[in-house]
């Protein structure tokens, strides 16, 4: 009798178990799983946002190279780049569907770390791309490198100006890496190269338009003598062309900007502003999933991958070179 109680309840936790399984099967994306089990390797992607024109080419670059390598992968952001808690659940959410690999645009470093540690205490690859964190956990960084492209916007500033006058900054963030080297970039050439070049103000304003529209107005309105203003991101910079037209100062201020979309192209073709700095999204997409594939191959990663960034202005914005790195 005892015997027979005892296997009763042991069918009746396996059963429990198996209901268990299914439930967390269910979770997972449709392909996810790992190579053992037949089913394509699953990454997860979490970017900065959405808001901006970047973010899809990014996701269009990791899409072709999930195509090529024969992954699965999901790509979400939050709905703007100041939405930390945002990006935060949506990072749990990734690593609750298990991923082989990781892959993050950190709005806040330090916001991610409980996550970094979480991936790293279960053995998932994590990738950082576009704005690298303050963490040794991440195998490999697939980005920009932001300080020697400011700097690259800096030395057209420079040359612009004359090396001499006032100028301002629109920064689009003070936590990601990629705002804060952008900004350290830019300035730090300036100090070396042009001292006579004076940075009377640096406002952020999230990346947003119209914030960055307020606070370049606000800075005009100080600094009456102001002769360039630097957007850190595509938002910002064409925060700051806005701000130029509705103050009837368009041709007194030179503007130089970073990213792209059809705004600041259409800006500079208008000649409303002087250039642009241009990254490389497709190129960050495609080297975060390689990336991610090699490590979860377990096959040596590079640990910094710079793809790359160039200077466009009226002269060689139609350049074939220049133009596939542009996007609207």
């Amino acid at each position: 009798m005892q015997r027979r109680k005892f296997l009763s309840l042991a069918a009746v936790a396996a059963l429990s178990l198996s209901v268990a399984a299914c439930d967390t099967a269910a979770e997972a994306p449709a392909n996810g799983g790992g190579a053992a089990d037949g089913k394509k390797p699953y990454i997860a992607i979490v970017s900065k946002g959405f808001q901006h024109q970047f973010w899809q080419s990014v996701k269009q670059g990791a899409e072709n190279a999930a195509k090529e390598f024969n992954v699965e992968i999901s790509f979400e952001g939050p709905d703007k780049e100041t939405n930390v808690q945002q990006q935060m659940d949506q990072l749990n959410n990734a690593m609750a569907k298990n991923p082989q690999a990781l892959a993050l645009a950190a709005l806040d470093s330090k916001a991610a770390e409980g996550v970094l540690e979480d991936a790293k205490s279960k053995n998932i690859p994590v990738i950082a791309f576009d704005s690298g964190v303050d963490s040794d956990i991440p195998v490999a960084t697939a980005s920009t490198d932001n300080k020697a492209a400011a700097a690259e916007a800096a030395k057209h500033m420079a040359e612009l100006l004359g090396k001499k006058g006032e100028i301002a900054i629109i920064g689009h963030s003070q936590t990601a890496t990629s705002g804060t080297d952008r900004r350290d970039g830019f300035v730090d050439y300036l100090k070396t190269n042009a001292p006579d070049i004076k940075i009377v103000d640096i406002q952020y304003a999230d990346g947003d338009q119209a914030k960055s529209t307020d606070a370049a107005k606000a800075i005009m309105t100080a600094y009456p003598n102001l002769a360039g203003m630097y957007g850190t991101n595509e938002g910002a910079a064409i925060g700051v062309v806005n701000a130029v037209k509705e103050a009837g100062k368009t041709g007194k201020l030179t503007i130089v900007g970073f990213d792209s979309g059809k705004a600041q192209m259409d800006a500079i073709k208008d000649g409303l502003m002087a250039g642009a700095v241009t990254q490389n999204p497709v190129g960050i997409g495609y080297e975060t999933v390689k990336a991610a594939v090699a490590a979860i191959k377990g096959e040596k990663v590079e640990k910094v991958i710079d793809t790359g960034f160039y200077w466009y202005d009226k002269t060689n914005i139609a350049d074939p070179k220049i133009a596939a790195n542009l996007y609207e």
